[in-house]
């Protein structure tokens, strides 16, 4: 249940259409159900704006299917689904209307709305091999009703392809930068931008760089201010910040 589907029921009590007990009963069996393999969180979107979102990993198309026909039959319009392969994906979409996002490994159940954020998000790549993880973040930061600037590539081993693209990092609202290898394209946004950085380290890189561990510690300690960091690989978490961040009126 949204605020919107929240505030008609208060406004039922208003004009005499139902009685408190009856509005008080509706709430009490709206917080989440009990699916036996899973409890949906129907009040997700009423406590925090967003409603809550199918982690798909590790789960069974057809605990997926009984996540999102339920979240549907409460009257969630939108579904995003992360971390989904292609089979599952296809295995899912017999059942539920799901757009599907291969490079990204994410779907979709609803249409996807117009931006309402208040700027751009701009995610930035130190390399192509980081893409899947910015779609990623970019998918998710769409899904959530923003715009968002992809800026594939753009890593410091060439800073003159960043370079190029000064006016749109300057213009952003957020700035998403993901990056394998030693992580340097964040610090380096970070000390250009006057808005909020969302590092996201990659598992991209040779040996030493440990699957990520080392562009994590090296955005940790970032000397650029206004630098913030996610786990490896973590796409989704950032775009879901970015999003927070660009619908905060008043910033």
């Amino acid at each position: 249940m949204n605020k919107k589907d929240t505030l008609e029921l208060l406004e039922k009590i208003k004009s005499g259409q139902m009685s408190p007990e009856d509005v008080l009963a509706r709430l009490c069996t709206e917080p989440f159900e009990d699916l036996g393999y899973a409890k949906p969180d129907h009040h997700r979107e009423l406590r925090q704006g967003i409603p809550e979102i199918i982690y798909g990993a590790g789960k069974t198309p057809e605990q997926i299917v009984g996540i999102g026909s339920a979240m549907l039959d409460k009257g969630q319009r939108l579904i995003l689904i992360t971390r989904l392969s292609p089979e599952v994906a296809s295995a899912v979409s017999k059942n539920l209307c799901l757009n599907y996002h291969s490079i990204a490994r994410i779907g979709v159940i609803g249409e996807t709305p117009a931006p309402d954020g208040i700027g751009k998000i701009v995610i930035a790549t130190g390399g192509t091999s980081d893409i899947p993880v910015a779609e990623e973040a970019a998918i998710t930061a769409e899904t959530l009703g923003n715009s968002v600037v992809r800026l594939y590539d753009v890593g410091v081993a060439g800073l003159h392809r960043l370079l190029s693209k000064i006016g749109d990092i300057t213009d952003a609202q957020v700035v998403i930068s993901i990056a394998g290898m030693e992580g340097a394209l964040t610090s380096v946004i970070g000390g250009l931008v006057d808005c909020p950085v969302i590092g996201v380290p990659t598992s991209v890189g040779y040996g030493a760089s440990f699957n990520g561990l080392s562009a994590l510690l090296s955005m940790l300690n970032s000397c650029a201010s206004g630098v913030s960091v996610v786990n490896i690989d973590n796409g989704f978490g950032a775009g879901y910040l970015a999003s927070m961040i660009n619908h905060r009126r008043g910033y």
